[in-house]
């Protein structure tokens, strides 16, 4: 079974250590700076630049379909031997987001409202942005299901930051 880690910037070298993760996603604002761990290939982590926005704002970078299809061809090409790790800044958002993507690109045969419940299970901080999963939706012919599994979660507890989870790919 293949597995997704999930965490916050602060947490990402201590993460990817932890579970010998061998695939890194960041998604994370312009000017912020990421220190890839060295046991990391560059061909290995992937690098998204995006705010943590659902609408557009000046200054900011809005999820696109471009960011998601960065993503869907970095997780469809994980051996999946080791672990990935995807955080964001405060691993509740984008990260989560990401995580969500992932898992319903990896498992097409899994109903979307199972995975959403899974990642809620795992995080009660977890509060995908929902501009990047209405984009994956519409990319991965979901119907709108994966916006509504999201929403039928809620909102996640508020935090500054999320705690590290896990979430399996069956």
């Amino acid at each position: 079974m293949s597995t997704l880690h999930v965490c916050p910037l602060s947490r990402l070298h201590a993460t990817v250590e932890e579970t010998r993760a061998s695939h890194i996603v960041t998604l994370i604002g312009e000017n912020t700076v990421v220190e890839r761990p060295i046991c990391i290939s560059a061909d290995r982590h992937l690098f998204i630049t995006v705010s943590d926005i659902a609408e557009p704002a000046e200054g900011m970078i809005l999820p696109a379909d471009t960011h998601v299809e960065q993503l869907l061809a970095f997780v469809r090409g994980w051996d999946r031997a080791a672990p990935m790790v995807i955080h964001c800044y405060a691993g509740i958002s984008r990260s989560t987001a990401a995580a969500f993507i992932a898992a319903c690109a990896l498992a097409p045969q899994r109903a979307e409202a199972v995975i959403a419940r899974r990642l809620r299970e795992a995080s009660a901080s977890a509060t995908p942005n929902p501009r990047l999963i209405s984009v994956a939706d519409k990319l991965l012919c979901r119907e709108g299901r994966m916006v509504t599994a999201v929403a039928a979660i809620g909102r996640g507890e508020l935090a500054s930051e999320g705690k590290p989870f896990a979430l399996e790919i069956a």
